[in-house]
């Protein structure tokens, strides 16, 4: 490390505290305030030193990190009474690492020109399922590039790959916003896929390893549908957060008259979701809304999601990571590649399954070239938008193979003959193939 840059870091949740982690492993000194003092305690014992206010954590620091739930947790936290932005000194740098409203950060980013004091926004996308536990992570900034230069190497420290995307603030949230689209819309589909299989009578882990087998596959359907299995519904994020991000991602659409019709419909879900359950419930309870809709539940009987994020709070990660083509890496017992089941079913319900994951490849398609259009209208080229998508938690087997995959609507009207809403209540997908077949 060539110059040791003291850090001051705000908000030491469940993002927050890895990142920590990291630091201090690295040789950096870490101070560290958090509105609840018991969420810092475990970064105290490894050597982060508290303070009682944002002004005081961010005095004689170098960089001040804000990692914070809500738009209007980071204005009070830089701006409000005994505000950091108030402790901080000129040539130090503002990094934030929420995904927020760009508005409310180039609002914060004035103010603090105005002390001299270089701002960025750089959200962050985990690479694996919580990849943040071991800095597998990528970093999307935006802002002013000669506090990047200073920050580039604790960044490094922190994750796998940054990306300076652009001087100009609100292009990084751009790149989080529709990074995160991709993820929620495999969410609410992979659990209404998942309501039909069960009501098919296809067994529900059978139709988890058919899916990663499929071209079907992406991070949700791979990573995140133990978590349904279990019924704890992830611990790592909570239902406000994904609420606030499709909120965020509709309005930005708006703002830049991208018409984003699908992901109009995954918003709806998640705003449905967030008005019937509580704020601080798990993100994945987006999937309860199916369950309870349709008065059973998605439980694999035994299943435990390999993951301390999941009913096992004690699990612990293996430490053999796979490494794909790409660099890209994730923990055991993940693969990169996978086989379709050898069990073999009865009837029509191998057909059934193929269908149903080829659906979900042609939304995985339709649903990239919305976030596509959402870049290019922030003036984010092609180039850039594969890199940083394929650096997310958006990625998926169609994206992987977008140079070969083949999208055929055909797939749409098959799926609708089968009339799965007779038996099973798919809301979502009804929506969408409603709206792909009025295309």
């Amino acid at each position: 490390m060539s110059n040791i840059q003291r850090i001051a870091y705000i908000g030491t949740g469940s993002m927050g505290k890895p990142m920590i982690f990291k630091l201090l492993k690295a040789g950096y000194p870490v101070q560290v305030y958090d509105k609840y003092p018991e969420a810092a305690t475990t970064v105290i014992a490894a050597g982060a030193v508290w303070y009682n206010s944002p002004k005081e954590v961010a005095e004689n620091a170098d960089i001040v990190v804000t990692n914070l739930p809500l738009p209007h947790h980071v204005t009070e936290n830089m701006l409000g009474e005994n505000g950091a932005l108030a402790g901080m000194k000129k040539g130090s740098t503002w990094i934030d690492f929420s995904t927020t409203d760009y508005h409310n950060t180039q609002h914060i980013a004035n103010e603090a020109k105005k002390k001299g004091v270089y701002s960025l926004e750089s959200p962050v996308s985990n690479l694996s399922h919580m990849g943040v536990d071991f800095a597998n992570v990528s970093f999307y900034v935006s802002g002013d590039k000669e506090g990047y230069n200073l920050c580039e190497e604790a960044l490094n420290n922190m994750g796998k790959i940054s990306f300076f995307v652009s001087n100009k603030i609100g292009k990084a949230q751009t790149v989080k916003l529709l990074t995160n689209l991709l993820f929620y819309t495999g969410m609410v589909v992979v659990g209404e896929v998942l309501a039909i299989a069960k009501t098919q009578g296809i067994p529900l882990d059978w139709m988890w390893d058919f899916m990663r087998a499929s071209s079907g596959n992406c991070f949700v359907s791979e990573q995140v549908t133990p978590f349904i299995f279990d019924g704890s519904y992830d611990y790592s994020c909570s239902l406000e957060i994904t609420v606030k991000d499709t909120d965020l991602t509709v309005k930005l659409a708006d703002e830049l008259n991208v018409p984003l019709p699908i992901g109009r419909i995954i918003e709806a879900r998640y705003r449905q979701a967030g008005e019937k359950y509580k704020p601080h419930d798990n993100h994945v309870m987006v999937t309860k809304l199916i369950e309870e809709e349709n008065n059973f539940d998605l439980r694999v009987p035994g299943f435990i999601a390999p993951s301390p994020y999941g009913l096992n709070r004690s699990y612990v990660h293996a430490s053999e990571l796979v490494t794909d083509s790409f660099g890209r890496v994730k923990p055991l017992p993940y693969q990169l590649t996978y086989e379709r089941p050898k069990q073999q079913l009865e009837g029509k319900l191998e057909e059934i399954a193929q269908d149903l994951t080829d659906f979900m490849a042609y939304v995985n398609y339709i649903i990239l070239q919305e976030a596509y259009m959402l870049g290019k209208s922030m003036g984010l080229s092609k180039n850039l938008l594969v890199d940083v998508i394929r650096w997310s938690c958006g990625t998926s087997w169609v994206f992987d193979h977008e140079d070969s995959f083949q999208p055929d609507s055909n797939i749409v009207k098959k799926v609708r003959q089968y009339d799965f809403g007779n038996k099973t209540k798919i809301p979502t997908i009804t929506k969408i193939i409603a709206l792909l077949e009025n295309q």
